[in-house]
């Protein structure tokens, strides 16, 4: 399989090069802006912007890719708050880029779009577990754009015949994530405060939320099975399929440490309106590819406080 990632330079495209490249033995070929860095060796490296529609065309038609992986997006929730021209620009006009480019090749490659759980915003208690007919209730920018960027997926299926899956992501973590990211978050901060280079205390947002966390290698070996045997045109949940308090997580990072840390409410880390839970029915994920969770959340865990404490080690 030759495999085209758009948007390989964030904390997902490091993990789905190494899948493909190394576990499944696919020819890799992978998109960048031009001021990132994209590590690892046996692919080809490209720079593009999604905002640039006649890059993506260059870019397909040198490439003549099998299938696309689109990770390219502005994806963080706390961000689209505080930028959310550029976060409509990034998930909502690049993804009609791509398409549009896609469609006006001599062949289908087939794509998958990512969006994310988050697309689901504020859902009933009888709604949980959420399935992929749930109705959309976006509960904040990034969310909102997502949902567009899914509806347009479908609109592009239905109207073009084009082997277009999309995907509603949910919490996804393992070790290289960034700060902004709430477990990673914590990691650092418990990392930096075992180093003696922050206060034994932990600044925290709303830890009463609920969220279906899976670790990133999991979640990359769902795309590639989606890719593999996922239906056009259909639409999959990829997660846990449980739901875990944020307080919960947080207990478990600090298990993990030998200080004694004091947990602090701070309000600048509270979203202006935020989710309860979000759980995902990964049923038809698992009907369709035979997906199942192999890294526990624990592990995961234990993997990213290591990961910070090294980090913050070697400064």
């Amino acid at each position: 399989m030759k495999a085209l990632i758009i948007g390989a330079a964030g904390f997902v495209g490091h993990y789905l090069i190494s899948h493909l490249r190394d576990a499944c033995n696919w020819q890799v070929s992978a998109t960048k802006l031009k001021h990132e860095e994209v590590p690892g060796q046996g692919i080809s490296l490209f720079d593009l912007d999604i905002l640039e529609i006649g890059q993506i065309r260059t870019l397909l038609e040198q490439v003549r890719p099998d299938c696309i992986f689109h990770l390219a997006a502005q994806s963080s929730v706390a961000l689209s708050w505080k930028n959310p021209a550029l976060t409509a620009d990034v998930n909502i006009k690049g993804v009609i880029n791509l398409l549009d480019a896609a469609r006006a090749l001599d062949y289908r490659p087939r794509i998958l779009l990512i969006g994310s759980g988050e697309e689901y915003g504020h859902v009933k208690p009888e709604e949980i577990p959420i399935q992929e007919e749930n109705n959309l209730r976006p509960g904040n920018i990034y969310a909102a754009t997502k949902a567009c960027q899914n509806m347009i997926g479908k609109i592009y299926a239905d109207a073009y015949g084009m082997d277009i899956i999309r995907v509603r992501a949910f919490n996804h973590i393992a070790p290289g994530q960034a700060p902004i990211f709430v477990v990673s978050d914590f990691c650092k901060q418990v990392a930096e405060i075992e180093a003696g280079i922050r206060e034994p205390v932990i600044s925290v947002g709303n830890l009463s939320a609920k969220r279906d966390f899976t670790d990133v290698r999991d979640v990359v070996r769902a795309y590639r099975l989606l890719m593999e045997n996922g239906r056009p045109g259909e639409l999959y949940n990829v997660g846990s399929g449980h739901a875990v308090a944020i307080q919960e997580i947080l207990d478990q990072i600090l298990s993990l440490s030998n200080q004694k840390i004091e947990v602090r409410v701070d309000s600048s880390r509270m979203r202006p309106a935020d989710v309860p839970i979000i759980e995902a029915d990964i049923s038809k994920l698992c009907a369709d590819t035979g997906w199942e969770r192999q890294i526990a959340l624990e592990q995961t865990i234990r993997e990213i406080v290591e990961d910070w404490r090294n980090k913050v080690k070697a400064g």
